[in-house]
C-alpha cells in the first residue's frame, strides 16, 4: 500500500506535537482569568524583560520524550497551557535534557528519557489591548 507524502507528514506532525505535556499548577486558586489565545502569550527570558507590572498565575511544568520532542515543541505546549488559564505571558526556566548517560541507559533499557521544562505563567494587565487584537480572529 503506498502512502501519500501529505499523509505521512500529518501523522508525524501529530506524533510529535502529542508527546509533551504541560500541567498548571495555579499560584492563587481564587483568580479566575479568561482564556486567551496561544498566539497571543509573549515568551520573556527573565522577569525584568516583562516591562509592565504582573501577577503570577501558574507554574508550568512540561515534559516530553527527548527523542520525540524538542524545545520549540515545548514552548508550544507552554503557550497553549498559558492561554487556558488566562495568562498573557510566560517567564520561561530551564529546559533540561538527559545527560549522554541517561539516554544510553534509557536505550539499553527501552525506558527512553525525558526532557523537561518549568516556567512561570504571568497575566500583565497592560496586555490587554494586544491580546484582544491578537486573539480575535481565533
Amino acid at each position: 500500500m503506498r502512502f501519500n507524502s501529505g499523509v505521512l507528514t500529518l501523522i508525524g506532525a501529530l506524533a510529535l506535537w502529542g508527546c509533551t505535556k504541560t500541567n498548571a499548577a495555579l499560584m492563587d486558586s481564587s483568580i479566575h482569568l479568561a482564556r486567551t489565545c496561544p498566539d497571543a502569550v509573549k515568551l520573556y527570558t527573565a522577569p525584568s524583560n516583562v516591562g509592565s507590572p504582573y501577577t503570577e498565575i501558574a507554574l508550568l511544568n512540561s515534559s516530553g520524550s527527548s527523542g520525540w520532542t524538542s524545545e520549540s515543541g515545548m514552548m508550544k505546549s507552554m503557550r497553549q497551557k498559558a492561554a487556558e488559564v488566562g495568562a498573557t505571558g510566560i517567564i520561561m526556566g530551564n529546559i533540561d535534557e538527559p545527560g549522554a548517560g541517561a539516554k544510553v541507559m534509557g536505550a539499553v533499557f527501552g525506558t527512553g528519557t525525558q526532557r523537561k521544562g518549568k516556567s512561570l505563567a504571568i497575566f500583565v494587565p497592560a496586555d490587554s489591548t494586544r491580546i484582544k487584537t491578537v486573539c480575535a480572529g481565533k
